[in-house]
């Protein structure tokens, strides 16, 4: 925002959306604090009066919403998980651009076509572009996570890392009660403090968010309008060029040296092009010469490769992690009926989409394994009984869940 959000990931400084709510796992229930962490949280809580006078809040904002909030610790071991950054991207992209989301997002398009349009004209983003963030943030407004904001960013106000940065988006997030845009009660999201059908943080929302419906509010939470035109704003805002493509799939040439790849490694189109950077699919890249692009090879000279341009770098200030920019531009891609990569990941087991893990969960109970529900979410009681069919099978037990043991078990093995 700006950078969105900013990214609570060690080593990312800034982000739109903190995480991915259906990736960041299943909702933990909140944990109490011990008596001494609540007295500590209360000396903590009160000591903040004045600086978010200072941001904003009023005495009587803060009196009434501030100093009502029990911490939850159940947040602080989020602080260093972070899916993006730990999960092969092969499996992240399985997860995120799958059938079912390309489906219900086409659905999407097809329902919010007349608003989508009126984004697209006032903003200047196509719709699937911002059709993909929505579906790749809140699975098109279906999870927008369950944790209580204020609880949630009050308790790492006060523990943890990163206090500085989170009291801030507490002082943010009671502005916009404050504002009257989005009642407190419905102020729920990720364990680190993003809302809404696009997973903005407090101080994106507050610095980005637009009233596009003209109620007088901006309301990310229950105006899909509202959300789909802010976040549209907030591409723009990114650098968004009108009319360019984020990227396209390459081909490498042979020997081509991977310390010349990366987005920050940036080259004139007609550079890329004399040494043998081409479209895999052997179409022209439309675009003037002396365009700047980047080259990435996330995965290897043996993985899939792109050319990515400008947009692409606004789609990655939503959430600064290359796995998440991939997943939003193929996603797009897919929502405009465009073929998928031509290059396979370097891996023989390929990752697994919604249907397929919530096929794997019903063969898991078939053989007596108390997973719980069938959602398609491998929480902790899916990898266990995961790993037991491993170590059954004399497989490394790292609880993954991919192609090779889905079809083992279809198999009756």
């Amino acid at each position: 925002m700006s950078r969105i959000v900013r990214h609570i990931a060690v080593s990312v400084a800034a982000t739109v959306c903190a995480v991915w709510m259906p990736l960041a796992a299943a909702q933990s229930a909140p944990v109490a604090a011990t008596a001494e962490e609540a007295a500590q949280f209360s000396r903590c809580m009160a000591g903040l009066k004045p600086a978010a006078a200072a941001a904003g809040v009023s005495a009587a904002t803060f009196d009434r919403h501030a100093l009502s909030v029990a911490p939850d610790m159940s947040v602080l071991p989020l602080l260093n998980r972070q899916p993006e950054f730990s999960t092969p991207l092969w499996d992240y992209l399985a997860m995120l651009v799958d059938a079912r989301r390309v489906r219900e997002g086409r659905e999407r398009l097809a329902t919010h076509a007349d608003l989508l349009r009126q984004v697209q004209a006032r903003y200047g983003v196509d719709a699937a572009t911002v059709v993909a963030v929505w579906g790749v943030e809140s699975d098109y407004g279906q999870n927008f996570g369950q944790r209580a904001l204020l609880q949630s960013l009050g308790t790492l106000a006060c523990f943890g890392r990163r206090q500085a940065f989170f009291r801030s988006e507490f002082f943010e997030l009671l502005k916009i009660i404050q504002r009257g845009d989005v009642a407190a009660g419905d102020l729920k999201g990720s364990w680190a403090g993003a809302f809404g059908h696009t997973q903005f943080m407090p101080s994106t929302y507050n610095r980005i968010a637009v009233d596009f419906n003209g109620d007088g509010r901006r309301d990310l939470v229950n105006s899909i309008p509202d959300a789909l035109g802010s976040t549209a704003n907030y591409l723009l805002r990114s650098g968004w060029r009108v009319g360019q493509p984020w990227g396209y799939e390459v081909r490498l040439p042979r020997g081509f040296n991977l310390a010349l790849a990366g987005r920050t490694q940036r080259k004139t189109l007609r550079e890329w092009q004399a040494m043998g950077i081409a479209r895999i699919d052997g179409k022209p890249i439309d675009l003037p010469a002396d365009t700047r692009a980047a080259v990435l090879a996330p995965t290897g000279v043996n993985g899939p490769a792109f050319i990515v341009f400008k947009n692409y770098d606004a789609i990655y200030s939503y959430n600064a992690a290359e796995s998440y920019a991939l997943a939003i531009a193929l996603l797009a891609n897919a929502l405009r009926g465009e073929p998928g990569l031509v290059q396979a990941w370097p891996t023989d087991d390929p990752g697994l989409g919604r249907d397929e893990r919530m096929e794997l969960q019903r063969l898991l109970i078939s053989r007596g394994h108390d997973i719980g529900k069938v959602d398609g979410m491998l929480g902790r009681a899916s990898r266990e009984a995961i790993s037991k069919e491993q170590a059954r099978l004399g497989w490394p037990q790292d609880g993954r869940a991919g192609v090779k043991l889905l079809s083992t078990l279809r198999e009756g093995r």
